[in-house]
């Protein structure tokens, strides 16, 4: 099982000698932002590197919405980063599932997801796997809730598609841990990535506020618990740096028996 962290883009790999990482995650652009990711120098050593490397899409991309001028860029940038991120070589594109606006139709929102498979398939299809991440809050989001989960799957479950799971998302979220991973395979017959983050909110609040392991306000041995079953690789989003993910890091190999 390998154990990494989120990690700024500069230097990847400088940030995962710095956790002691097998794996980093990183934006190849701003986050917040709708620009074209642009090639790296680094490209040629990313790609020859020991450490697993994950791509995040920006937040701002949204395929489900029904407002075109969002749904549409998005696409664009989704297919254009899943690219970059095959340059590099990394092992997947971790993207939100996305909301519909108050009023739409969720409906919609789950088949403008198919649409975008069937909008990379001109091209050739995505380059790496395309990775749906659980989100935290919203009454219209297509990832949030199981239900909604098993839905957004029968639109894309013939697509080549995995799924990301993160736990602080999914509490926030208002599901409960326990035996969580049986109940998502149950509906995705998969997890690719686990997202290892405490909590800052309650159960069921809706925030997307990460903590590290030993704080927050979800049992670390859940977390653990989560881990241990999907059996997947694993990525910290928490706070503190290089010290505060390198200690979550460590307590993950500790409790998991994976050594260093």
């Amino acid at each position: 099982m390998r154990i990494g962290a989120h990690v700024d883009q500069a230097d990847p790999l400088a940030e995962a000698a710095a956790r002691s990482a097998e794996a980093v995650q990183f934006f190849l652009s701003d986050p917040q932002g709708w620009k074209a990711p642009k090639p790296r120098e680094d490209a040629a050593r990313l790609r020859a590197a020991e450490v697993d490397l994950y791509v995040h899409a920006p937040y701002v991309i949204n395929v489900a919405t029904l407002n075109n001028r969002i749904r549409i860029p998005s696409r664009k940038l989704l297919l254009g980063h899943a690219a970059a991120a095959a340059e590099i070589g990394a092992k997947g594109l971790i993207v939100h599932g996305g909301h519909v606006n108050a009023g739409d139709d969720l409906a919609v929102g789950f088949d403008n997801w198919r649409k975008t498979f069937a909008y990379a398939a001109d091209s050739g299809g995505f380059p790496v796997p395309v990775l749906i991440e659980n989100t935290a809050g919203g009454e219209n989001a297509c990832a949030r809730r199981l239900d909604a989960l098993a839905r957004l799957w029968d639109a894309v479950g013939d697509h080549e598609v995995g799924f990301c799971l993160d736990t602080c998302h999914a509490y926030a979220g208002g599901e409960e841990l326990l035996d969580l991973v049986d109940r998502v395979k149950a509906i995705t017959g998969r997890i690719d990535l686990v997202h290892a983050n405490n909590s800052k909110g309650g159960f069921n609040s809706g925030q997307d506020r990460h903590d590290n392991l030993d704080g927050g306000t979800i049992d670390p041995d859940l977390v653990v618990a989560v881990i241990r079953a999907a059996g997947a690789p694993v990525i910290v989003e928490t706070p503190g740096g290089a010290a505060g993910q390198g200690a979550d890091i460590a307590f993950l190999r500790d409790k998991l028996g994976t050594g260093a």
